[in-house]
């Protein structure tokens, strides 16, 4: 199966302006979560899709300079900048799309969510570990064969269907075969556990983890990060106040499939 790994990927962002470009254990953040999702077995080709706005160009120059793939999309339609991906970096069977707000991301959650995909090919439309999420917050991992991504990408009208690539899938589930895979424990730390990064406190939270965690152990998992939150909660203090905020709240009164209780407000 020819699988192709969608990071996407800006410097614009009112929040916390140019955040894949801060400084990560000696390389841009960007960089690091790449080579997080690197370590994935079953992630194929990877490839940052960032915009077509001049803002970008550094972002390119970056990918360019570490030997990165990168393709250059429509800044607003996400949906098209992923499709366009797919078509420029094919033959392609099926498309991963991880957010670059996730530098925390586990390569070993990457690969059960693949590997469902792979286990069941054939049998699911829309493949995720989102609705409803379980893992903290920033293990984003969302897949689609080829074929749905085509129809999403026809089809899908609504602002927010283009601007957040997948809500086509999820919101119409009489009409996909959806899957999800749970967070294995039988926990949920989706509301509780920050892991990704839209504000200060993000940076300030992700950058001490690093420093804790990847001198001794590049390849860090999510159980490493639990049981150091565990024996230092003044890091899990460091955005703690920020846990559950995330994009849906912008959108309650559209998202069918979305409740109250998935989002919260700053």
């Amino acid at each position: 199966m020819n699988i192709l790994t969608v990071v996407q990927a800006r410097r614009g962002s009112s929040r916390l302006p140019d955040k894949v470009s801060l400084p990560l254990a000696g390389q841009p953040l960007l960089v690091r979560m790449v080579q997080r999702v690197q370590l994935a077995r079953l992630a194929g080709q990877i490839v940052v899709a960032t915009t077509t706005d001049a803002a970008d160009d550094a972002l390119v120059e970056m990918c360019e300079a570490h030997g990165l793939n990168v393709f250059r999309g429509s800044p607003t339609d996400l949906l098209d900048r992923h499709y366009q991906a797919a078509l420029a970096f094919g033959p392609v069977d099926a498309v991963v799309k991880i957010p670059s707000d996730c530098p925390l991301i586990d390569p070993a959650v990457i690969d059960r969510v693949l590997g469902y995909y792979i286990d069941t090919a054939g049998q699911y439309d829309f493949v995720s570990n989102l609705h409803p999420a379980t893992y903290p917050d920033g293990n984003d991992v969302e897949v689609m064969p080829l074929g749905a991504l085509a129809t999403a990408w026809r089809e899908a009208q609504r602002p927010l269907e283009r601007e957040h690539t997948t809500p086509f899938f999820w919101e119409n589930p009489g009409r996909f075969r959806l899957a999800n895979v749970a967070w294995e424990t039988g926990l949920d730390y989706s509301m509780s556990h920050r892991l990704t990064i839209d504000y200060r406190e993000d940076y300030e939270f992700i950058k001490a983890v690093f420093e804790a965690l990847y001198p001794a152990n590049p390849a860090f998992g999510l159980d490493d990060i639990l049981a150091l939150l565990k024996q230092r909660p003044d890091i899990y203090a460091l955005n703690a106040s920020l846990a559950g905020v995330n994009w849906y709240r912008n959108h309650l009164d559209e998202l069918k499939t979305v409740a109250a209780d998935q989002t919260k407000s700053i």
